[in-house]
């Protein structure tokens, strides 16, 4: 997977971001969104995003909700409400806008595929199953998610994607 070093995914695109030092670089904890409120936005977003000096919207709880979910479940909800959502909001920013999406804790549970860059979720227990985020929310587009990394040589902060189609 390629690495970005550069802010791009501070103004730009969607992140599913788990490092608190990059989620300090663009917010602060009273502009973050529950996924409610995202989701209630859908189709009639704001004029003004809360964080980064309008140009992005952090969003929390999506792996809380993955969590109480079956696989089968957490697979069909993805697909079904949260890509459409992400896709309106890229629509109603026509791009111009970043999505994040807060996931403390989360390092270890997103794992990709060295040999093929595909992404998967790792389901909390009991279930010990993976969801393949990139087949449901980027399609197969392997080629295109990035580990965000603050620094040279630092652990990776999170993924960003451009423009999920």
């Amino acid at each position: 997977m390629r690495q970005l070093l550069d802010t791009v995914w501070q103004r730009r695109g969607t992140s599913w971001l788990w490092d608190e030092e990059a989620r300090n670089q663009i917010c602060v904890a009273s502009e973050v969104w529950s996924l409610r409120q995202f989701l209630r936005a859908v189709s009639n977003w704001p004029d003004n995003l809360p964080s980064n000096d309008d140009q992005t919207l952090v969003v929390a709880g999506l792996d809380g909700s993955l969590d109480l979910l079956t696989p089968a479940d957490a697979e069909a909800w993805l697909g079904d409400i949260i890509k459409p959502a992400i896709l309106s909001f890229q629509d109603g920013y026509q791009g111009d806008a970043a999505l994040v999406f807060w996931l403390p804790g989360c390092h270890n549970r997103i794992k990709s595929q060295m040999s093929t860059d595909e992404v998967y979720w790792l389901c909390h227990a009991p279930h010990g199953y993976q969801i393949d985020f990139g087949r449901i929310l980027w399609g197969q587009a392997n080629e295109y998610p990035q580990e965000i990394l603050l620094r040279d040589g630092s652990k990776s902060a999170g993924l960003f994607h451009l423009r999920i189609t």
